[in-house]
């Protein structure tokens, strides 16, 4: 919405600010400033003239005219002009040597087609009037000459650009921009509504409503005698311009200003083209209609139109038909202002591809009480400025509608605010708005039903309320639809008092609360991670089915199963994933492809795992009341499982060469040592074994288990997985389940207690089959020691002649520890045989040497 200043001073006494303080006001009272255009401020030196002579010139391409004009001055000025639209005795714009147009273009005096050119004959665009550029601007006989055309035309003026939300829909008009101006400054509004009807004294046109769910007021108004040929004068097309809107007649441009002014869209029939009674109603099946644009249009039947015995007439609120327009030779003119439906408005114009100037108005609201005035102004314009006559009587068809009352405790946008407001000054600021308000409460208003008086909107609310404090009644003004419940009002108080009155205070964390076990664990591990040599991504959490093909995973494996998005972001992928996995290895092949060849990734998040039996959509429900235990566990039912997981893809080198040594390609034992860490700060340790699961390497993959819980799966990735995803040679991955992990964690931390006592080392070598996990040897170990072992590490593995073929040797560091002694060499011993035994009986390990 395009807002001249100067036409907003017509009803707003501003006080002497510039543009942008007009701007940063409306911007503070809710209205989104989009830009602030000034024009005419750079013009200077262009005066009214009168053309005295006209010479032809000839010998050139195009028509060329050497003029003599009289400007006010003690000589005439000689002009070369190339345009041909005015004569001998009119009176034009000149702009003289060293005056400046819009835009800082300078004119002087110079030689051209052989003539001397004493300034310019300026077109509405050079004027910045306009886009017209087809001839001069021809100014009305009698305009004294040498007159400044600056101050004549209005030329110097701010226009403020609006982005008007769908909510705000009176803000479209200059009249509801001039109310909240008015508002914002504190100073006095004059309504361009506020004109005193004529007595009612028969009806005009017939016409009736067919479909009160699509129009509740339909007026027209007569205006005989009209002057096709009269122009709209100077000051009507120069504001049409500065609101961004073309001048085309007078007829056209009455309906348009006054729709700019108002916000109640106008349309003008020939009376000669209408036949029989026009009639407002939906359209039937087959029915078609020729619009303005000169397309025939297909009409849907949810169409709102103005028919008559012919036909349709007009699209309502959209664009009218071809049939009954304006034309050169219309007289008598119909006015027809309506009321139309916003929501089928809405609907009618994206159906056709359509958006006016009215149909953007009419989806947002327009005020109801505007036709019976809006078509009043429009034919005593056409009678002032086209010569014609208003015929007496006016047709006014309408349906019942009741205003909306809604009942609030005065205190409750302080409550919304979090700052206290007086009773007083919520009802002025209601009254601001235009509001009527009552103290007390109707009791059906209370009880969220139908006032004698009205419809009641924001019911259940209201009655919640009711017991909350001092009730008042608010009834919301007809140009303000969009107050429909207590938090519309509240909003309204609180923009007025100031959204920068708002202070900024922190909620306070209630006694008790903080992270969860599930999220302090999470972050733990993602620090961990960190500090372990790897780097956090978050990918999409969406997949496709090729990704289980890439993933070798069978067709009975439960990952196959995904939910699917009704509405994704891209075709190629429109399952919910049910790993990590493919995330990561994308970008792990996008992180290699840009020259990082040594990448070390891992990330944490949920996946979506579909459950057994669960509906395959979930119910669509309403918004008008908070929805049943029932309807939400049958929501709950739908949804899939949602276990938190996290996963490691690694390739190239884990540890980098440099001045210490070379470089350590990363291996499946990296993958493990990550699910180790992770299962450190769960405070768990992970038991390992060898296993075969897609998609690692069926003989280089170990199951994570936590007792006997299966928690994960860690290894190198199948070779044909890593050829299908083009992944580095040898990159392994882990995944493993937070959530079981969190299941299986143990309760508090408790501080163990410290021996004062030495400990006693024992180291062990044993020799067993190469084929042995070491993770058997070791439990086998544990389990013999006993309880006086403290702990236990693997710190060598040798495989060669000395131990035979087929057989390796596993060098354990064994400690022991009493809390209450210190241990003898027959004790740690003794406890040193027994886990011998135990492993040879297990594992049927030897001792070496």
């Amino acid at each position: 919405m395009r807002v001249p200043l100067s036409w907003l001073r017509e009803y707003v006494d501003l006080p002497a600010v510039t543009a942008h303080e007009v701007a940063d006001k409306l911007t503070a009272a809710g209205l989104k400033l989009e830009s602030i255009a000034s024009h005419g401020h750079d013009v200077k030196n262009v005066v009214v003239g009168e053309v005295l002579e006209i010479e032809e010139l000839t010998g050139f391409k195009k028509p060329i005219r050497h003029c003599r004009v009289e400007v006010g001055e003690a000589t005439s000025r000689e002009i070369v002009c190339g345009a041909t639209n005015f004569a001998v005795g009119d009176r034009v714009p000149v702009v003289l040597p060293g005056g400046v147009l819009p835009g800082g273009f300078e004119v002087g005096a110079r030689k051209t087609y052989g003539r001397m050119s004493e300034g310019m004959i300026c077109s509405e665009r050079e004027l910045g009037l306009g886009d017209d550029h087809n001839g001069i601007m021809v100014l009305p006989p009698g305009t004294p000459i040498g007159t400044d055309v600056v101050e004549l035309l209005g030329l110097r003026d701010d226009v403020i650009e609006l982005e008007i939300t769908p909510d705000i829909g009176y803000a479209l008009s200059i009249r509801g921009v001039a109310r909240e101006a008015a508002t914002a400054f504190g100073v006095a509004f004059r309504d361009p509504a506020d004109v005193e009807l004529p007595a009612v004294s028969g009806p005009s046109w017939p016409a009736s409503i067919a479909d009160p769910t699509a129009c509740d007021r339909f007026v027209l108004r007569e205006a005989h005698g009209f002057d096709p040929s009269a122009e709209t004068p100077l000051w009507m097309r120069v504001r049409l311009a500065r609101a961004g809107m073309r001048p085309v007649s007078l007829a056209v441009d009455v309906t348009n200003y006054l729709m700019l002014e108002l916000g109640q869209p106008l349309h003008a029939f020939d009376r000669a083209k209408l036949t029989g009674e026009i009639v407002v109603r939906r359209a039937e099946p087959g029915e078609r209609l020729e619009t303005l644009d000169h397309v025939v249009r297909d009409l849907d039947p949810d169409d709102i139109l103005i028919t008559d015995q012919s036909g349709p007439i007009s699209m309502a609120g959209t664009m009218g038909g071809l049939e009954t327009e304006i034309s050169d030779a219309s007289t008598d003119i119909v006015i027809e202002a309506a009321h139309f439906s916003a929501t089928g408005m809405s609907r009618e114009s994206r159906r056709h591809g359509l958006v006016s100037e009215a149909s953007k108005r009419f989806e947002r609201g327009v005020d109801r009480e505007l036709p019976l005035v809006a078509s009043w102004r429009a034919v005593r314009m056409l009678a002032e400025l086209g010569g014609a006559s208003v015929q007496p009587g006016v047709t006014h068809a309408e349906a019942e509608v009741s205003p909306a009352r809604i009942a609030i405790p005065s205190g409750y946008p302080g409550r919304v605010a979090g700052v206290p407001y007086s009773k007083d000054t919520v009802v002025a600021r209601l009254e601001q708005v235009g509001c009527v308000v009552t103290d007390g409460a109707d009791p059906a208003v209370r009880k969220g039903g139908v006032a004698p008086t009205g419809v009641v909107t924001g019911g259940a609310l209201a009655a919640k309320l009711a017991m909350t404090g001092d009730m008042i009644t608010v009834t919301p003004p007809s140009w303000r639809p969009d107050l429909t419940d207590p938090n519309d009002l509240a909003e309204e108080v609180i923009r007025l008092e100031g959204y920068e009155s708002l202070p900024s205070v922190l909620p306070s964390a209630p006694a008790g609360a903080g992270l969860t076990e599930g999220q302090r664990l999470r972050r733990r591990v993602g620090r961990a991670l960190a500090e372990g040599g790897h780097v956090e991504v978050l990918s999409y959490p969406f997949i496709s089915a090729d990704d289980f093909d890439r993933l070798l995973l069978p067709p009975e494996d439960a990952r196959r199963r995904a939910a699917r998005l009704a509405n994704p972001l891209s075709e190629d992928e429109p399952l919910m994933r049910t790993t990590l996995l493919p995330g990561l290895l994308k970008t792990l092949v996008r992180n290699v492809g840009r020259g990082f060849a040594d990448v070390a990734l891992f990330e944490t998040g949920p996946v979506y795992r579909p459950r057994e039996g669960a509906p395959k959509a979930a119910p669509v429900l309403g918004v008008e009341r908070r929805p049943t235990a029932e309807e939400l566990a049958s929501i709950e039912a739908a949804l899939p499982d949602q276990p938190m997981r996290v996963a490691v893809v690694l390739a190239g080198e884990f540890e980098r060469s440099g001045w210490w040594g070379g470089a350590r390609a990363a291996s499946w034992a990296d993958a493990v040592q990550a699910a180790r860490l992770v299962a450190g700060e769960a405070r768990v340790e992970l038991s390992i074994s060898a296993d075969q699961h897609e998609p690692w390497h069926p003989g280089r993959c170990a199951a994570l288990y936590v007792g006997d819980t299966l928690v994960g799966h860690a290894g190198e990735l199948h070779p044909r997985v890593i050829e299908a995803y083009g992944l580095p040679a040898r990159t392994v991955a882990m995944e493993l389940e937070l959530s079981r992990l969190e299941a299986v964690m143990p309760g508090p931390v408790e501080t163990p207690m410290v021996s004062a006592y030495p400990v006693a080392t024992q180291d062990v070598a044993l020799i067993v089959p190469d084929f042995t996990p070491v993770a058997d040897v070791e439990v086998a170990l544990r389990d013999g020691a006993g309880e006086l072992l403290e702990s236990i590490r693997l710190f060598d593995v040798y495989a060669g002649e000395q131990v035979g073929e087929g057989n390796k040797s596993l060098a354990y560091s064994m400690r022991f520890r009493a809390a209450d002694r210190t241990l003898t060499v027959e004790e740690t011993t003794a406890a040193r045989d027994a886990a011998v035994a135990m492993a040879a009986d297990r594992v049927g390990a030897q001792l070496r040497g």
